[in-house]
């Protein structure tokens, strides 16, 4: 097995407050060891020099899917987001899911993203065919990451208590006829991959993902948590993402949205949830004593108008919290670093001292080490260190972000925004170096993707019409349910 030597660069050690020169021993896809400058010989010497090496950043919440939905909406709250789902997401052969990925998962790279935890939509219902083509996409650009199919059995208009009932009856028959395919037609693909699954799971695992708990059946629920348990699956699910699913839930289970997952039996250490911005005290004891996670994604929650997640209280309750980018038609970005920088903001709008602020080492700890946990992978990933994946991120220290570097973590959080990465490890082996991605051919991608594009926004052109003069009675009616959300203050108030 080859020693190699990584040398000459400023690294950030895991455990260590700041970064440090020291070379990295790698012996085959792992570190072996952090040693003094020089002090190492080895098969080959990797030149680090002006370089600042980080861990790879490792997005705990994605949707690959979006790579060909970037930009397609503005003003949208998440339930304008969801009803346009047939035309956003709509009519997708298999080349297109994989392209859509590819796309995603180039974007993380180039900003220095090495991991993530992707719930694909794969209309009508997945395939083993469709789900292999997302793991693939991952596969040829040398990432990792949880592939969990987001699935359901309610569509969006049965979901949402008395939305239905809100449309007059010529746009009522509209919404009645989008509906979802029954629960065994979508599990059963999933549970055929699951028993064949071709990636090695230390890169590419399969998860699975009930979509929000108001669009499945409770038997839709059981069947994923069977499902889960018999191939042992990660579960991630979008948990209490807006108000409108909180006081959904309330009406339509009599209990919060955590305390029904619980009665389902879905939380255990396998399960995150995504978002969870309108979850109480008693739910974040819920999922800290099930050893769960949660996947806090501050850009998209105020991008769709959600409100802001108190994550300094689920933490302090004891929840291992990751940090996501949501997908790109729901955030527009793949970038870690907006991420993060996002995840220390907005905990400083609450009304508590300072010291309860998310600073940036803790900032930077969500995204890496706590990120991996919720992908199931803090024992691989996450840190420099001894026995880990060499999955490694090069920054240019002549930068402009980093010039001067004052405060190496601090300058991450605050001041990097992914241009000054110009090479990515993942496994020991660059799958960036010098700002090209080795053996892909980015402008037949690119040619691809515009293509595809057009040719998608003109087959679901239909779809579109007839979302759009949905949007109107789902958006008021969405914002008046969601007003019902108010015993937790997760949005300013309206004077």
């Amino acid at each position: 097995m080859d020693r190699v030597i990584v040398s000459g660069g400023l690294v950030l050690v895991s455990g260590e407050g700041s970064a440090r020169l020291a070379d990295l021993v790698l012996t085959g896809d792992c570190i072996a060891a952090i040693v003094p400058p020089d002090s190492a010989r080895g098969d080959r010497t990797i030149d680090a020099s002006g370089r600042l090496i980080i861990p790879g950043l490792i997005n705990a919440h994605t949707h690959g899917h979006g790579g060909l939905g970037k930009g397609v909406g503005d003003r949208w709250s998440l339930e304008l987001l969801l009803n346009a789902g047939p035309w956003v997401n709509g009519g997708r052969g298999d080349d297109d899911r994989y392209l859509s990925t590819l796309l995603t998962a180039i974007e993380m790279i180039r900003k220095g993203c090495t991991a993530c935890y992707d719930l694909s939509a794969m209309l009508p219902v997945p395939s083993v065919q469709a789900l292999h083509e997302v793991g693939r996409a991952y596969a040829d650009v040398g990432m990792r990451a949880v592939v969990s199919p987001m699935v359901a059995d309610r569509s969006f208009y049965q979901a949402i208590p008395g939305l239905l009932d809100a449309f007059p009856p010529e746009l009522r028959s509209l919404a009645e006829a989008m509906r979802s395919a029954p629960a065994e037609a979508t599990l059963a693909p999933i549970r055929e991959a699951a028993r064949s699954w071709p990636f090695p799971t230390d890169q590419i695992r399969l998860g699975i993902a009930p979509t929000i708990p108001l669009h499945c059946s409770d038997a839709f629920l059981t069947g994923c948590r069977d499902l889960a348990d018999a191939y042992g699956l990660a579960v991630q699910t979008h948990l209490a993402e807006s108000p409108v699913q909180r006081a959904g839930a309330l009406q339509h289970y009599g209990m919060p949205l955590t305390e029904h997952l619980d009665r389902i039996g879905l939380l255990g250490p396998r399960f995150s949830g995504a978002h969870a911005i309108w979850i109480d005290d008693a739910e974040i004891e819920l999922i800290a004593r099930h050893g769960g996670a949660l996947a806090h994604n501050p850009g998209s929650n105020l991008r769709l108008g959600n409100g802001i997640a108190d994550m300094r209280r689920a933490i302090a309750g004891g929840i291992r919290v990751g940090v996501g980018t949501d997908g790109s038609s729901s955030s527009d970005n793949q970038n870690m670093f907006e991420a993060m920088r996002l995840s220390a903001y907005v905990s400083r709008v609450f009304d508590r001292p300072l010291e309860d602020w998310i600073g940036a080492p803790e900032a930077l700890l969500l995204a890496t080490e706590g990120s991996a946990a919720v992908l199931g992978m803090a024992d691989l990933i996450g840190r420099i260190a001894p026995g880990y994946k060499a999955d490694l991120v090069f920054l240019d220290l002549d930068h402009v972000n980093l010039v001067p570097l004052n405060n190496a973590v601090n300058q991450l959080v605050n001041t990097e925004d992914g241009a000054a990465v110009r090479d990515v490890m993942i496994g020991g082996r660059f799958v960036l170096k010098d700002g090209v991605l080795p053996g892909l051919d980015w402008p037949g991608i690119a040619r691809r993707a515009r293509d595809a594009a057009t040719r998608l926004s003109a087959a679901n052109a239909e779809a579109r019409l007839a979302t759009e003069r949905l949007a109107p009675v789902v958006s008021h009616f969405c914002v008046g349910l969601g007003r019902r959300a108010h015993d937790l203050p997760r949005k300013l108030a309206v004077c």
